[in-house]
């Protein structure tokens, strides 16, 4: 399991206390009272630009007022999900993988998706001498974390190919889920023949020499499927509304931000990288998947059910996924309209 990366550092005591917190989670119990702070997840990531965006250029706080936002980074969805149902986080940008993975497993009462993030911008990428997946058979692949959004793509894919796989990394191709950081390292010693990544790490494997075996957006109905969501505590969603409220706020302004000044929120992502990793990305890298990425508000729900059903086929969700109350567009509709905009559909 990852560990988290704060970026807002929290004493021992004080993270014990959290978990401790009943389950309207923040620090007040009163339903419908303001919070002192709200505590976010996202990760330095280009496809969670919209989170960073919106946290740098200050929207979440324009409209949060006088609740603090408190950010902690994680590497991939698994570890950001743990967060979220221990309650030290109350919200998170996360991949779909993880976010149903959670839902289903609590029986639904763990977390909802209240709005997309983003679509795309996540590949396979492979060393220039396999050509096909049965290039593949007895070699070393990599994803970001077991169970994580690029995980279950991985696996699936490789299922439908006629490659097994299992989640102790055995089978016709080994699975070695690692940091996106160290993935990109180990393709470089050739230690791994590929890895499924998201972006901006699929376009660094590329400019290292890696060919695109599978552009996932090719897998996809219509091109479009949700590779970030913003997923908050049910429980804090009733307790809280108006708070939930501000943060759908803070991503659709950054969403109108991304699209009329992609220069800058490249920029923004870019430090957020850079300060995380301690590792600052080539500006070439980030514009070109940044091309890769449509960034919208639309959690693209279908492709979220069709998600779910490939985690159950590949072993990493246990029981056969119900998501009936998964997603509920309400806060984000009621916003799209306030603004004149279409609303999502379901």
């Amino acid at each position: 399991m990852s560990r988290p990366l704060p970026r807002v550092a929290l004493a021992v005591g004080a993270i014990v206390a959290t978990l401790g917190l009943s389950a309207c989670g923040g620090d007040t119990a009163a339903v419908g009272a303001p919070l002192t702070v709200v505590r976010l997840g996202y990760f330095p990531n280009l496809t969670h630009a919209t989170g960073i965006v919106a946290d740098k250029e200050g929207f979440y706080a324009r409209y949060l007022g006088a609740t603090k936002l408190q950010v902690t980074t994680f590497n991939a969805g698994p570890a950001a999900i743990e967060a979220l149902k221990s309650g030290a986080i109350d919200a998170t940008l996360v991949g779909p993988g993880p976010a149903t993975n959670a839902y289903v497993n609590s029986g639904g009462l763990a977390l909802t998706v209240v709005a997309g993030a983003a679509s795309g911008g996540s590949s396979l990428v492979v060393d220039p001498s396999i050509r096909t997946a049965a290039d593949l058979k007895g070699k070393k692949v990599s994803s970001p974390q077991l169970g994580n959004t690029q995980d279950i793509a991985l696996r699936y894919w490789l299922k439908k190919q006629g490659l097994k796989t299992d989640l102790q990394g055995g089978g016709d191709v080994s699975v070695l889920p690692q940091d996106n950081s160290q993935i990109v390292d180990a393709f470089k010693q050739k230690l791994i023949a590929g890895a499924w990544v998201p972006e901006p790490y699929a376009t660094e494997l590329v400019q290292a020499g890696g060919k695109v075996l599978v552009d996932e957006r090719d897998l996809w109905p219509g091109k479009r499927f949700a590779i970030t969501v913003l997923a908050v505590r049910t429980d804090f969603l009733s307790a809280h509304p108006q708070t939930v409220k501000a943060l759908v706020s803070g991503d659709l302004d950054a969403v109108d931000f991304i699209a009329k000044d992609p220069a800058k929120a490249q920029r923004d992502v870019a430090d957020v990288i850079a300060k995380i990793s301690g590792k600052p990305m080539k500006q070439s890298v980030i514009v070109a998947a940044w091309k890769q990425l449509e960034f919208t508000a639309d959690p693209v729900a279908s492709s979220l059910v069709l998600g779910a059903q490939h985690a159950f086929e590949v072993g990493v969700l246990t029981k056969v996924p119900t998501l009936d109350k998964l997603v509920n567009l309400g806060v984000l509709n009621q916003l799209l309209t306030e603004r004149g905009k279409a609303q999502v559909a379901p």
